[in-house]
């Protein structure tokens, strides 16, 4: 091997070392590219966040009371209805036959109260009959005119007048209490041809139909699906960590999927108590003082509960602060280096959160530009 060829590899290999080196400096001693963001007092304010869906306070199943044939609905789906509005009806002519029949039963249970009315009135009469001819037969006794066999005869017969208006009595009491029975019966009948009107129960808004005519249609199965308008409201899963820093009342906005960028107003109206044992959340429901133009029961949303608010406080960008055990912190640009800096947080808004104690007003704070970077403690910086 002549001079000239290990010269030629002598600078192959030190070329590539210089290229090793080169790489190393800039992994590990060229600065950073960071973003920067001065520290700043400005206000903020606290939110808490939560999924959930459009829903009515209060909700009906329409359902018939009795089993009957379906005979018309008279509403549809998406239809505005009033209390006692009729909206469906059961074919009624079972039950009408049923009523008329008890009406006539009535009339002759009437009319029989009324027969047996006029027996116990003439069982009455005979009674006073037979026991004003026992009285006259005994005064007559006395005077030795009438017989004892007269008094014997005078005295059986008022005994059968009177078991006779007993009976006639009896017979009375009897037909009065076949008349209540019967008009019970025909009360029960007439309630019975009323439940072949569905009516609603109040004012509302028809979310689904469930039948159609010509079915058999049962108690408990759905006819229709109802809902009040009066009263609407998100019923949003907030998870379980933020329970302390709510309460009724609060005010909320709420930003429907179909609208991201409109925010309508709302206030915490009641919370759940109960907390899902897989997703650790719990139901607050949210009512809404206006509502889209166009909305559907069950349509998505998402509900942000104010939790504070301050005019004045001390932020930083959300996307600055970072997390190491636990605890969290912030990178501070220090003469072109980034130093870590532990902090205590206060309020958290959407994209800002206060900075209770760890920076001062006029620090600036990094990040990486690219998010898949990672800072170190003391690491050169080029900030921007």
């Amino acid at each position: 091997m002549n001079i000239m060829s290990v010269v030629r590899t002598s600078w192959k290999w030190i070329a590539l070392c210089m290229a090793v080196a080169f790489v190393v400096w800039r992994v590990k001693y060229a600065p950073v590219p960071v973003t920067a963001c001065k520290v700043a007092v400005g206000p903020i304010v606290a939110e808490v966040m939560g999924y959930g869906t459009l829903q009515a306070r209060v909700k009906t199943t329409i359902t018939p009371r009795i089993a009957e044939q379906l005979a018309e609905v008279l509403v549809d789906q998406g239809d505005i209805v009033t209390n006692g509005q009729l909206l469906a009806r059961l074919d009624d002519a079972e039950p009408r036959r049923l009523v008329e029949i008890a009406q006539a039963t009535l009339e002759a249970a009437r009319a029989t109260a009324e027969r047996v009315r006029s027996d116990e009135a003439r069982a009455l009469a005979v009674e006073k009959m037979m026991r004003q001819d026992y009285e006259r037969v005994t005064n007559l006794m006395t005077t030795k005119v009438s017989s004892q066999a007269e008094l014997d005869k005078a005295s059986e017969q008022l005994g059968i007048a009177a078991a006779e208006l007993l009976h006639a009595q009896a017979a009375f009491a009897e037909a009065q209490r076949q008349v209540v029975v019967t008009e019970k019966t025909l009360a029960h009948q007439q309630e019975r041809l009323a439940f072949t009107r569905v009516l609603s129960p109040y004012d509302g808004l028809i979310v689904r139909r469930d039948r159609d005519p010509g079915g058999l249609v049962i108690p408990g199965g759905s006819l229709l699906q109802l809902i009040s308008t009066n009263e609407l409201w998100i019923s949003a899963w907030i998870d379980e960590t933020a329970i302390t820093m709510l309460v009724t009342g609060q005010p909320a906005r709420i930003v429907f999927r179909s609208e991201p960028e409109t925010n309508y107003p709302g206030r915490l109206a009641r919370l759940g108590r109960e907390t899902d044992r897989e997703t650790r959340e719990f139901v607050a429901d949210v009512h809404l003082s206006s509502l889209p133009r166009n909305w559907t029961a069950g349509q998505r949303a998402e509900v942000y509960v104010e939790t504070g608010r301050k005019k004045e406080a001390v932020v930083v960008p959300q996307r600055f602060v970072q997390w190491r055990i636990g605890a969290p912190g912030v990178f501070v640009n220090k003469g072109g280096h980034a130093r870590w800096q532990a902090i205590k947080l206060g309020l958290r808004g959407r994209e800002s959160v206060e900075v209770a104690s760890g920076l001062a007003v006029g620090d600036v704070v990094v990040m990486p530009r690219d998010a898949k970077q990672e800072l170190k403690d003391g690491q050169r910086i080029a900030a921007q």
